[in-house]
């Protein structure tokens, strides 16, 4: 406690508020349409996430380096969701605006754990597409189990550190003005700006996390198809280049999705007005969980196969359980 007094100065005490308060949006007419798309969007991600992990997981033809990527892509987007989106519904439906201090840096540490996760699975991604169109002979060599596992696995502690450090940040700040944060959850750029104490650090980190958390990402996976595109030029026919670019659109459109909204957001974010910053970032953060399953169950071809094949043996056990009374009852 010592150490606080003294950072904060003589005249200062060290305050950490019982409550923060979530002030996002409250300004903005006619927000019931938006909670209803929100409701509508929440339940389509649960679904949609559910039945790409369920496919993943049951076809085991499926049990790719690819797809440990996309099925941990898809259990970070059902998480993220279901960390976000009810807090989300409970603060601007009920109007429960009001968060606990702990509970607040709780929602931070995994809102922001499952938005670096998200990048990190497009980065994963974009790596099994460039060795395999490029490297195509040494691809089981270079994309193993265990290789796709391993770097996960890296991504998650890498993820968790560095929340876990912006946490930690946010626990050594006073805060003996305003308790209202201005953004739709408990945002660390909103947070630290509260502080009376110094925050630098809070800025540096701030400063920081766009760059290892967006920016680095989106640069090696654009470098990464402008490769991909310069070699099949060279190598390849349009056809062929063609036939072998359409394995990328899923993962292509994901990217957009996902980083454009958010680099464009941070890029100009002193800019915008503060409601319509709040909105683009709401959108970006509940959109891409909601279309990624979507887009993969419509353009990648191994999930198609996978989802008709698992009808067809669902429909083939129906019909086994309804004549199987019928030949019992005959004999």
């Amino acid at each position: 406690m010592n150490l606080f007094n003294s950072a904060l100065g003589e005249n200062i005490t060290f305050v950490r508020p019982a409550y923060f308060v979530i002030s996002g949006l409250s300004g903005i007419q006619e927000m019931k349409h938006y909670y209803v798309f929100l409701c509508f969007v929440y339940i389509v991600s649960v679904l949609g996430n559910t039945v790409v992990m369920a496919v993943i997981y049951l076809d085991h033809n499926l049990r790719t380096p690819k797809y440990i990527a996309v099925f941990n892509l898809a259990f970070v987007d059902l998480l993220g969701s279901s960390t976000l989106m009810p807090k989300l519904l409970d603060i601007f439906l009920f109007n429960h605006r009001y968060i606990s201090y702990n509970d607040c840096l709780t929602f931070l540490f995994f809102s922001y754990t499952f938005l670096c996760m998200q990048s990190f699975n497009l980065l994963a991604l974009s790596y099994d597409r460039l060795i395999a169109i490029i490297h195509p002979l040494h691809y089981q060599v270079r994309v193993t189990h265990r290789f796709m596992l391993s770097l996960i696995a890296f991504f998650w502690v890498f993820a968790t550190t560095a929340v876990l450090i912006a946490v930690g940040l946010i626990t050594r700040l006073s805060f003996c003005r305003s308790v209202a944060i201005n953004s739709y959850f408990c945002d660390h750029g909103q947070i630290y700006r509260l502080a009376c104490n110094d925050n630098f650090p809070n800025y540096v980190l701030s400063c920081l996390f766009p760059v290892l958390i967006f920016w680095l990402p989106f640069i090696f996976i654009l470098l990464s198809y402008l490769y991909i595109g310069c070699t099949l030029a060279k190598v390849a026919t349009v056809q062929e280049g063609l036939k072998a670019f359409r394995t990328c659109t899923a993962h292509l459109s994901l990217v957009a999705i996902y980083f454009i909204p958010v680099l464009i957001t941070f890029t100009l974010m002193e800019k915008i007005n503060p409601n319509a910053r709040i909105m683009n970032l709401s959108l970006t953060s509940i959109l891409p969980p909601t279309l990624n399953p979507i887009i993969y169950v419509l353009q990648t071809q191994e999930i198609k196969k996978s989802v008709k094949k698992l009808l067809k043996i669902r429909r083939k056990s129906k019909m086994i359980k309804k004549c199987t009374p019928n030949m019992t009852h005959s004999l």
